[in-house]
């Protein structure tokens, strides 16, 4: 669903405010973001970055970038070893922009007119295609695409015969993301914890839960819990965001004029909120989506923590469905349309994540018992879906794992049972 429908859209407009990115740069601000650098160390390199917010870039460069979908990325390479090491951009990011390039991008992307002391300054701070001498340091910005929420980018850098690569998931300040609110750790307390050890007990649990999410009642039945994720909460959370995926914010004003907005112009809003479903009492505890080029299609999942442990890992029951345009709905006035076959979206959720190396290994478990094309059952909102009744089980690991490399455990068979 939009927001739960247009009409909360439209009313959450109301208290929704704007704000400006663009003022004079000021020491006190210019600086803020050196705050939340993370540094890492490899080998005889040290690499130590930081992602200034919108309105920090703006007091840096005296120009709303991020209103122009261009992100700084800041980075320091101090090199203690005894050759040059060689810094690459495109690992930061494939399509990132050069200095002089930032400096000329205006709005929508398009060429802007020439400033001399824009271009210089960009050009003065800017990174670009550097070599670090033994013992020196280098630093400067790195002009990437946009991401909001939490930046996901790596840092590689080569020798004569030495590769050093680092990977840094940064939070960039702006955004409400939904699960910065949870209190996981007092979501369960300790003696209400499930731990299991052997795979027998973990199926038998895992097909003991309920078929789909509920209102939030508890009454009526809708989206299946298609999806089960095994993993520590930062290894799932970095999995989904070198696979793309991006986070979700709550619903307050701004996010309601954002999704009016792209509702209407059938543009892309990628952290656009989702509508509360309730499994275990609550609503989701974290929500995720991978946007086309508009709102309206978007594949997006939900999920719970369970009140189980599988050999100390926490274990999380979710759903996944693809959205693939909008309709009228009496409930809620408007609602995305979902393809009706999840099966296939939870597919590509497995593929999407081995194709990433997020992926370490995967079962199926039954659970959600089986609805046929020629009897579907139906969501809240009145959407059919068919399903052949299993649920995907994925082991998410923050280390990359080729695929060749990802372990198949055969609990259950979808062609078969």
């Amino acid at each position: 669903m939009v927001l739960g429908g247009l009409l909360m859209a439209l009313c959450l407009v109301a208290v929704a405010g704007c704000s400006s990115t663009g003022e004079e740069r000021t020491p006190e601000t210019a600086e803020s973001y050196l705050d939340r650098a993370q540094t890492q160390v490899e080998g005889p390199v040290r690499v130590t970055a930081a992602v200034p917010s919108a309105k920090e870039t703006g007091k840096l460069f005296g120009a709303p970038l991020y209103q122009r979908e261009v992100q700084p990325v800041w980075l320091e390479i101090e090199n203690k070893g005894g050759v040059s090491v060689k810094f690459l951009p495109v690992g930061v990011d494939p399509l990132y922009y050069t200095p002089i390039e930032a400096a000329h991008v205006g709005k929508d992307g398009k060429p802007a007119a020439s400033n001399t002391q824009r271009v210089r300054r960009f050009y003065n701070e800017g990174m670009g295609v550097v070599w670090v001498p033994p013992g020196e340091t280098r630093s400067g910005f790195v002009f990437t695409s946009l991401d909001e929420g939490t930046k996901a980018f790596n840092v590689d850098l080569v020798a004569d015969e030495e590769a050093y690569h680092f990977t840094f998931f940064m939070p960039v300040p702006g955004l409400r993301i939904d699960h910065h609110n949870v209190d996981w750790e007092n979501l369960y307390a300790e003696d209400a914890l499930l731990s299991i050890e052997d795979a027998g007990s973990l199926i038998e649990a895992l097909e003991s839960y309920p078929c789909c999410t509920t209102d939030k009642k508890g009454e009526d039945a809708g989206d299946p819990l298609n999806l089960v994720v095994i993993g520590e909460l930062d290894d799932v959370y970095y999995a989904f965001l070198r696979a793309g995926w991006d986070e979700t914010e709550t619903i307050y004003g701004g996010s309601g004029l954002k999704t009016l907005a792209s509702f209407f112009s059938g543009g892309e809003y990628r952290y656009s909120p989702v509508s509360g479903l309730y499994v275990f009492g609550r609503p989701q505890d974290i929500a995720l989506q991978k946007a086309r080029d508009n709102i309206h299609e978007r594949n997006h999942l939900r999920l719970w923590l369970a009140p189980v442990r599988y050999r100390g890992l926490p274990v999380f029951i979710g759903q996944i469905s693809r959205d693939i345009g909008v309709r009228f709905s009496k409930r809620t006035i408007t609602t995305h349309e979902i393809d009706p076959d999840v099966d296939e979206t939870r597919e590509f959720l497995l593929e999407d994540l081995a194709y990433a190396q997020s992926l370490a290994a995967f079962a199926y478990v039954g659970g959600v018992g089986k609805a046929p094309i020629e009897a579907p059952r139906t969501n809240l909102t009145g959407s059919p879906y068919f399903t052949d009744g299993h649920r995907v089980v994925l082991w998410l690991t923050a280390v990359p794992t080729s695929i060749a490399d990802i372990q198949v455990f055969e609990w259950r068979d979808p062609a078969v049972d």
